[in-house]
């Protein structure tokens, strides 16, 4: 015999004081790491790294730097300098047209089901209906 899962009012009261607990924690958090930034940049210079101590506890801040390039105004820029081997040209489906084909008839679902990915996502919600008086 299988056991039956139940959900209590007591659990879902729980995850919603929880999730309260976690966006105040989270709030707190990113007012201090504001502060912290803001101790850095008068002690350190704006983007620039730096450590403190305070006791037993260190504060390090850590500059990461990426670079990107807007796709569209490089390959013009590469295109106008001729230098097209920096280009690399790709291949991929219009999934809009696709769908559309599909939903018109005008191609059939069937031929893409093996290659056809659908991403289902699940999100838990818990809301306070009532604020009962205590």
């Amino acid at each position: 015999m299988e056991e039956v899962l139940t959900v209590t009012e007591e659990e879902l009261k729980q995850y919603f004081e929880l999730n309260k607990q976690k966006k105040e924690i989270e709030d707190e958090m990113n007012r201090l790491k504001k502060k912290f930034h803001e101790v850095f940049d008068t002690s350190f210079g704006k983007q620039a790294k730096g450590e403190l101590q305070q006791g037993n506890y260190k504060l390090q801040r850590q500059i990461r730097t990426s670079t990107s390039y807007d796709d569209m105004g490089t390959v013009t820029k590469l295109e106008e300098l001729n230098l097209k081997e920096f280009i690399i040209e790709t291949k991929i489906p219009d999934t809009e047209k696709l769908e559309s084909a599909i939903k018109l008839g005008l191609v059939e679902e069937e031929d893409f089901k093996d290659i056809k990915k659908t991403r289902v996502t699940q999100t838990i919600v818990v809301k306070e209906t009532f604020t009962s008086e205590k």
